[in-house]
């Protein structure tokens, strides 16, 4: 326990004996007659510490004043309002389940039509698949996500085909009734044609019961890309003159989470002998101590909230969430391999990530490893500056400043709350890339967080903040005699998060 104490020695020499009696130190400082030139300074390496934290705790702290505290998350139906055909039929025994082809003459401008509507998102939350996460998905007509916005008087559209994913047109129907009795998952809709098609078609929007078609719950399927054409929406209504007022329906937009505190100490210890030795270099070795014990305790947290996951044991200890343990289980996962990665798959994630369906926010920062950081500067600078394409000055390109170039370019470096940014303009916007040497030697090789959408949480209530608190008290040590002052740092905090679509992940 002494040594803990113990001022370290600069440059020990042999400990005093018959043979070296030393001259009353045991401190080494060489030839006597030499200076060897000491300076009044000495270089210190300093190291990218925590970029995460510093962002949360500078530009996201919300203070909370409860260890266990719950949020709550929002998400608008306005542009929800779609669903899968899962059965159609001219009756409204439907009876087409296995079958997306319509006969000729089925949906032609003023016949009745049957549609058995079903999607894939809980009512209750709005809460959706996310590209890519396995984990919570929600099927085509799973518990809880009937679809109750159909109101008679909607007109609701449906693309149409000469087969899967290719469509040649659509149909209109005005909705004449629902049903919502017969099942608890589905809607049945009796329909007028207000525009059909006068030959044998396919429904782009049905969800077959046979592997010949196309599964609308597969969350691997990007909206852009595939989903989106099989959807039916609400494009409207249409009422007669006089006809009073029409049915409406309420959602639930809102969903709650929850998180809790954590608990994180670091301790620092010194003699009352130490604190009044003047040394050389840094005078005060208190201070000196001090000040890397607080870098020790931020560096502690950046790791929790990063590699964190939310977890109570059996002594009560809490454990907070962690940004990439949260993002791999409710955000965009992707794959990155630097090694075959293009820089049009890369951009195809990006459309995926910043779909604005479910992610218009432009606050995302990226932590990369150092791999992926060297990557994207390669992509977004050594292609700009080295591989542009054209012939300035030539007849032929007479007046052209502007030849081919990257969608990716290096466009700036700037500080934001003391971490080092790059901005690299893509055709989705800037991405603001930061290094993180907490993701090197980890599966994860990019994280992408939405930062108006996350926060950290210090436990602060009456009058008591335990952001950083500092406790001190005294110790005696055994057989000693003397008093040692032991000071604590003490610190609660959490991480809150919301709209679990707005974060991505690269492994």
């Amino acid at each position: 326990m002494a040594d803990n104490f113990k001022l370290s020695d600069i440059s020990p020499g042999a400990a005093p004996n018959a043979s070296n009696p030393g001259s009353g130190t045991d401190l080494s400082t060489g030839d006597l007659r030499r200076k060897y030139n000491f300076g009044d300074r000495v270089s210190e390496l300093n190291i990218a510490q925590d970029p995460f934290f510093r962002f949360v705790s500078k530009v996201a702290k919300k203070p909370c004043d409860d260890p266990k505290f719950k949020f709550t998350e929002r998400r608008g139906s306005w542009h929800k309002r779609y669903a899968y055909v899962v059965d159609h039929g001219a009756t409204s025994a439907l009876g087409n389940s296995t079958d997306a082809t319509v006969d000729a003459g089925h949906i032609s401008t003023g016949d009745t039509y049957y549609l058995k509507m079903a999607t894939d998102y809980m009512s209750a939350g709005n809460r959706q698949n996310v590209f890519g996460q396995s984990k919570n998905e929600i099927t085509v007509g799973a518990a809880g996500t009937q679809p109750t916005f159909f109101l008679p008087g909607g007109v609701v559209k449906v693309n149409t085909g000469s087969a899967f994913n290719v469509m040649t047109g659509y149909a209109l129907f005005r909705v004449v009734s629902v049903d919502l009795a017969t099942s608890s998952a589905h809607a049945i809709l009796k329909c007028s044609v207000v525009k059909g098609t006068d030959s044998a078609t396919e429904l782009q929007s049905y969800s077959a019961a046979d592997a010949s078609e196309q599964d609308e719950s597969v969350i691997s399927d990007s909206i852009a890309g595939a989903l989106e054409a099989s959807r039916c929406y609400v494009v409207g209504n249409a009422h007669g003159e006089g006809t009073g007022y029409p049915e409406t329906w309420k959602d639930q937009p809102f969903s709650t989470g929850y998180g809790q505190t954590q608990i994180w100490k670091t301790t620092c210890a010194m003699t009352n002998t130490a604190r009044a030795t003047v040394l050389k270099y840094e005078g005060n070795e208190w201070a000196r101590v001090w000040r890397e014990k607080l870098i020790e305790h931020k560096y502690d947290i950046e790791q929790s909230l990063l590699f964190g996951s939310q977890y109570s044991d059996s002594d009560g200890i809490a454990y907070t969430q962690g940004a990439v343990d949260f993002v791999q289980n409710y955000g965009n996962v992707f794959a990155l391999d630097t090694a075959s990665k293009t820089q049009d798959s890369f951009l195809d994630d990006m459309s995926n990530y910043l779909d604005p369906r479910y992610n218009n926010s432009g606050a995302t920062v990226y932590f990369c490893n150092t791999a992926v950081y060297n990557w994207l500067h390669k992509l977004g600078g050594y292609f700009k500056n080295n591989l542009e394409i054209g012939n300035l000055g030539t007849s032929s390109n007479a007046g052209n400043t502007n030849p081919f170039s990257a969608d990716m370019a290096v466009t700036g470096k700037k500080m934001a709350a003391g971490v080092g940014v790059t901005t690299i303009s893509t055709v989705y916007g800037d991405m603001n890339v930061v290094r993180n040497i907490h993701l090197d030697g980890t599966n994860v090789k990019m994280l992408g967080i939405d930062m108006k959408h996350c926060a950290y949480r210090p436990l602060v209530g009456n009058g008591i903040n335990r952001d950083t608190s500092v406790y001190v008290g005294v110790q005696t040590l055994e057989n000693s005699g003397v008093d040692r002052r032991v000071d604590q740092i003490l610190t609660e905090a959490g991480m809150e998060w919301s709209m679990p679509e707005a974060h991505a992940v690269w492994l």
